[in-house]
């Protein structure tokens, strides 16, 4: 049975102090989740409540022994958590509460996210700043800071869904294409960072791969960036990929269906992320997913995953719902 999922990120969730009547609250976000997503439930993320929401900001809160900081040039690690970091990891907390809360008794798969290594190394500043990409040593702390925390993280969602089937850890990696391709920009903004080479870049992610794997969970990476490495991460040690069909090179297809091939997930995103100007039908979305079936000459199966395209943080709450009901209704005429 073919069945649908989200990417992580949902509309809402104003930062505190404002106000808007067409926001999500956390709660009502799970609500929506659990009901659009009854095969495969993942935890929401609302990024609109402020930086501490963000990728980057709950990446960090999952890291063990690292400190960091908001500053205005965006994330730093220094020697001691800030009141911002404090905060992101108090909001996975309180996220956490609100799906244990509402999803007593599941006993389907579960999906967590978290920003990958590179990612992170990419989008967070050194102590005396530029990016930690620009440093071997501290991009390895920071990939094995991740890891640690994971095992953590890992077992808390045991111990709060118990009942579940299997836990997935998404790895969401946009930013890996563009390290691979030394296509960073310096904290200048007039250079670039040297490029990571594979063999680099697959030992970080094998640090994290291995440790979500360790824990008991399987890894996944996701990515909506042209050029994502699915090949590389594999290698690695993923055990299933989330990709963009609109940014999938013909060249990926092959890597695409090794994975299939080998009984991995494979979550295709083919439901737009953000309000389209005419909604798609449920049909629409099931043609497609058929074609890319054909495409890599498989059957559909049970760990084949309908979902949007990207997170959709930037969907109005209408087009948010209606997307996840697209990708179920879609996965479930997959099999018609």
């Amino acid at each position: 049975m073919t069945i649908a999922t989200g990417i992580g990120s949902m509309p809402g969730g104003e930062p505190l102090g404002s106000e808007s009547d067409n926001a999500l609250d956390y709660a009502e976000a799970v609500r929506v989740v659990l009901g659009e997503l009854p095969d495969l439930l993942h935890l929401p993320e609302l990024p609109g409540r402020g930086a501490a929401a963000t990728m980057t900001g709950r990446g960090l809160a999952l890291t063990s022994g690292l400190g960091a900081d908001l500053q205005p040039a965006g994330w730093r690690l220094t020697d001691a958590s800030g009141i911002d970091h404090r905060r992101a990891r108090s909001l996975v907390a309180q996220d956490l509460d609100a799906v244990e809360e509402q999803a007593q008794g599941w006993t389907g798969p579960f999906k967590v996210q978290v920003a990958g290594p590179w990612t992170l190394s990419a989008t967070v500043e050194k102590p005396r700043g530029d990016k930690v990409l620009s440093d071997h040593g501290a991009r390895r702390d920071l990939a094995q800071a991740l890891a640690e925390g994971l095992l953590d993280h890992v077992a808390d969602l045991r111990r709060r869904i118990p009942g579940a089937a299997e836990l997935l850890v998404q790895v969401d990696e946009p930013a890996l294409p563009a390290v691979l391709a030394g296509q960073i920009p310096t904290a200048s903004g007039f250079g670039r960072h040297r490029v990571v080479h594979p063999p680099e870049a697959s030992e970080a992610l094998e640090a994290v791969f291995a440790a979500i794997t360790e824990a008991g969970a399987v890894p996944l990476v996701h990515s909506c960036a042209p050029g994502f490495p699915i090949a590389l991460v594999r290698g690695a040690g993923a055990q299933g990929i989330s990709v963009d069909l609109d940014q999938l090179a013909p060249a990926a297809y092959d890597a695409l269906a090794e994975a299939a091939e080998a009984g991995e997930w494979v979550l295709l995103g083919a439901v737009p992320s953000t309000d389209p100007g005419t909604d798609p039908e449920a049909r629409q979305v099931t043609e497609r997913v058929l074609r890319t079936v054909d495409m890599l000459g498989l059957e559909p199966g049970p760990r084949l995953v309908v979902t949007p395209s990207c997170g959709l943080a930037g969907a109005s709450p209408r087009w948010a719902r209606a997307a996840l009901g697209l990708a179920r209704q879609g996965a479930h005429d997959v099999e018609s």
